[in-house]
């Protein structure tokens, strides 16, 4: 009897021990120090790391990214953007025309752990440390750096005097701890693409100009002290003796720190009815500029509302629209954007994907660098159903241009899948298209196989269950199968891992005793349920569910109409076929997936009579 009931509580454990997530990540909190020089573009810095390993593993280094290095003559980013095929026409050569007083530089001068100085190893755009003391798991230890940079020349993202005439966009300008997590260090070198950080706690002070104004990241802490459109009404502005301010930033819960200044920046305010500000900062300009960006202001309000009915809850108390002078990129609780666009709509649709990021890489954490399409084709998906709402009388399908991207990808010889990552993308064609516009195509036709309200459900649970963590495919996966109860390997292992496309057709209709037979064909290698709509010449309509065997699962009716749930199509088989109840007369049309939400790249097949169809 005893060693039965050890059995049944070591069984007891066992199922409390597999039922548990295995997931970590570590912390970190940073107090920075820096006072910048507007003369000679260089500041001064001294940082405070706190760094907590929440991992089960001992560490022995550490890492950090020292981003400014990049914009150096021979650098990775310099060579590997003059051997591309079509360059990044923002960095193309420029970089390797940059003289000493131009190019990008950060010098660590010290990095103690504790009291003790430790030995550092400068290569590109990484340094790595060599502790004195080890952090063992579920420990925390303390670093101090001590260090100088030279803000570059804007070439790409970070920089000074850029083309619209910003002063400075600073922008990974500080030494940034590498993130380890569940596959180890990520020390990928800054070669173009985009980033992945620790999550944690910024506490930040900045000595500047008095004569300029900062927007970016974090709530500032002194708004009494600084002025510049941040102080409370209704509260007396103090008045500091001094040639620099000191400005207090403090962010919980992100992962980057960025911010930008300028002594004509127009700063304006507006407030969400959830008691989120929008900070809008731009520069003074012409009469077209100030009203695009008093039209913006309006616009995002709208935007913020309807991506946190649809997307998730905004997590924080401020975000600022901070012309920036290069494209656009997020970061936490901001985006640097270009200010001088040439029409409301134009400008509104850059802020709105921005802003997205802060759902999808901001709050939701996933690695840019391994993940390009988590993070910019959601984002993709998400400002097309946004633009649809601020911009009804748009009319066409808020995903058509999207798809549109994905064909021209699909049809080039040199596509890539993918789960490339993005540095090694062959072309920039490649990655673009792939990220943005194969990616926002994975979750609408997700749409297409789970049903959209499925969909809706899915992205909201998975924006709640991680948020403030670094999800991988598997993770969105996993929640994308438990609230569709559909299996979805299948379609992650296809989409994500192959450059297959999805081709079905309807290859005969054929009358036989009184009835029509209709015979299918996959062509492409990637299967698919199918949806079939009959229209008859009676006016009556009629729609036909075939599901794919291995999703073990039917989506549900999504239509008005009377639907027939056929058995299931295993996918190995190239040919399918069904009967209709009806004479092959009877029929006006045949069509498969009506809705275009399937990316089939040759829609030409999909009807009969068969007809021809041209997307433009």
């Amino acid at each position: 009897m005893k060693r039965l009931s050890f059995i049944f509580i070591l069984m007891f454990f066992a199922e409390i021990g597999f039922s548990q997530s295995d997931y970590w990540q570590q912390k970190i909190k940073y107090e920075m120090n820096i006072d910048v020089d507007v003369e000679d573009y260089t500041y001064r810095g001294e940082t405070k790391i706190t760094y907590y390993n929440n991992s089960p593993d001992t560490l022995r280094k550490v890492y950090f990214h020292l981003y400014f290095n990049a914009f150096q003559p021979g650098s990775q980013m310099d060579v590997r953007q003059q051997n591309l095929p079509d360059p990044d026409r923002r960095i193309g050569d420029r970089i390797s025309k940059l003289d000493s007083t131009d190019i990008g530089y950060q010098k660590v001068w010290s990095v103690k752990q504790g009291k003790v100085d430790l030995h550092i190893d400068v290569e590109g755009t990484l340094m790595e440390v060599v502790l004195n003391k080890e952090i063992l798991p579920g420990r925390n230890t303390v670093f101090y750096i001590n260090n100088e940079a030279q803000i570059p020349v804007q070439i790409r993202r970070s920089g000074r005097n850029n083309s619209e005439g910003i002063k400075l966009s600073m922008t990974q300008w500080y030494p940034k701890m590498a993130e380890y997590d569940r596959e180890g260090w990520h020390l990928d070198e800054y070669i173009s693409r985009e980033f992945y950080g620790v999550y944690g706690t910024f506490d930040v002070t900045i000595a500047i100009d008095r004569a300029y104004t900062i927007g970016g990241t974090g709530v500032l802490q002194n708004p009494q002290e600084i002025g510049h459109g941040y102080q409370r009404k209704g509260k007396k502005l103090k008045v500091v003796n001094s040639n620099k301010l000191i400005w207090h930033f403090k962010a919980n819960n992100v992962h980057d720190f960025a911010w930008a200044a300028d002594k004509d920046y127009q700063h304006d305010v507006r407030e969400l009815n959830n008691n989120t500000d929008l900070h809008f900062f731009y520069k003074k300009g012409d009469d077209k500029r100030t009203k695009n960006w008093k039209e913006l202001q309006d616009k995002m309000l709208e935007a913020f509302s309807f991506m946190n009915d649809n997307f998730g809850i905004y997590p924080y108390s401020q975000f600022s629209f901070v012309q920036g002078g290069d494209g656009g990129m997020e970061y936490p609780m901001s985006t640097l954007m270009l200010g001088n666009g040439s029409s409301v709509e134009g400008i509104v649709g850059l802020a709105v994907h921005e802003s997205l990021h802060s759902w999808y890489q901001g709050v939701l954490g996933t690695n840019e660098q391994k993940y390009p399409w988590m993070d910019e084709g959601f984002a993709t998906w998400a400002e097309n159903l946004t633009m649809a709402y601020l911009y009804p009388e748009d009319g066409e399908n808020p995903h058509k241009s999207t798809y549109l991207g994905y064909y021209r990808l699909y049809q080039s010889s040199t596509s890539e899948a993918l789960s490339t990552k993005a540095d090694f993308f062959d072309k920039n064609f490649d990655y673009s298209l792939s990220s943005y516009s194969k990616g926002a195509v994975f979750i609408a036709q997700l749409g297409y196989i789970i049903g959209q309200e499925k969909l809706r459900i899915t992205m909201l649970r998975y924006f709640d269950q991680w948020k403030f963590k670094h999800p991988a495919p598997n993770d969105f996966k996993r929640v994308a199968e438990k609230v569709s109860g559909m299996q979805l390997q299948w379609y992650f292992d296809k989409w994500i891992n192959t450059n297959q496309g999805v081709d079905y057709a309807i290859k005969e209709v054929i009358s036989e005793e009184g009835k029509t037979n209709v015979v299918l064909t996959k062509i492409g290698g990637i299967p698919m349920p199918l949806d079939i709509t009959i229209v008859f010449n009676n006016g009556d309509i009629k729609t036909y569910y075939i599901p794919l065997r291995m999703m073990r699962g039917v989506k549900t009716n999504e239509t008005k109409y009377p639907r027939e749930v056929l058995k299931s199509w295993p996918w190995v088989y190239p040919e399918y076929s069904f009967q209709i109840d009806a004479e092959k007369y009877s029929i006006k049309y045949i069509g498969i997936d009506v809705s275009e939400r399937m990316a089939d790249v040759d829609k030409s097949n999909n009807f009969y009579p068969k007809k021809e169809f041209i997307f433009n």
